[in-house]
């Protein structure tokens, strides 16, 4: 469904993608795991054209397809309309305006506005507290709920791959556990792909079917989730279960996975 093929993205000088490659396949929830700046947020970003305006090529290098398609020279709003929806890290809603407003903005791109009301109910569907608070400012929102609202705003364009920027940034372990049941319920009962990037490797790799690791905007690992769980090295820098962590045991797991 989706390939990126050896793409380079650059904020000014410095590189912050160095020619990665990878594919999701349709039907998955793939993980884009790593620690802050290993160059996940970039590569949705790099994916969606939103950082194009920063350099007059964005990705630098490589190519990216959707459905056999390349799109990495298209705009937003046309890599949109071919069926890419993505959710930003820190939900960016509409504060001033109503949870309505808000889900009606996700079918902005959207020609086929007899069916948006159903799709309107759809979302009410996934978040009945959505429907409760339709009238209020999205503003006045918990965190958890601007999330929902974000989730179901991107659902409106009716995509078929969802690309999700940290959705559990600042929840509560059960407001986490209710938002991934919801993404699982997305992909497996609505048919939508979903791209994941998540710093909770725990919980991405319980609902992952696959998974990429990042470090240093590179990818290091990419294996299925039930590997990754097992790894001891995984476990004791990334999932945090190990007995004890050492500077030498982090520098001897760098050395590994950059020649692997």
């Amino acid at each position: 469904m989706l390939k990126i093929n050896n793409i380079e993205t650059w904020y000014d000088l410095i590189r912050a993608l160095h020619g990665i490659s990878f594919e999701v396949k349709q039907g998955d929830i793939v993980a884009l795991l790593g620690s802050n700046g290993a160059g996940k947020s970039t590569t949705l970003k790099t994916i969606m054209r939103l950082l194009y305006d920063l350099k007059e090529e964005q990705p630098e290098k490589g190519t990216i397809e959707f459905m056999g398609e390349r799109i990495d020279r298209k705009n937003t709003d046309e890599i949109v309309r071919m069926g890419i929806s993505y959710v930003p890290e820190g939900r960016e809603v509409f504060p001033e305006l109503s949870v309505l407003e808000n889900i009606m903005m996700g079918a902005y791109t959207r020609r086929d506005r007899k069916t948006i009301k159903d799709d309107i109910d759809h979302v009410f569907d996934h978040f009945p507290i959505l429907k409760a608070r339709k009238d209020q400012e999205a503003g006045h929102l918990s965190g958890g709920e601007q999330q929902m609202l974000a989730i179901g705003r991107a659902l409106m364009s009716r995509p078929k791959l969802l690309m999700l920027d940290e959705p559990s940034l600042g929840l509560s372990p059960l407001l986490t556990r209710d938002i991934f049941t919801i993404i699982r319920d997305i992909n497996q009962k609505d048919g939508v792909t979903i791209l994941l990037v998540e710093q909770n490797v725990n919980m991405a790799l319980k609902y992952a079917n696959f998974a990429f690791l990042m470090e240093n905007g590179r990818i290091v690992r990419a294996e299925k989730p039930e590997i990754l769980r097992e790894d001891e090295d995984v476990k004791e820098f990334y999932l945090g279960i190990a007995k004890e962590t050492s500077v030498k045991g982090y520098q001897r797991y760098r050395r590994k996975v950059r020649f692997r």
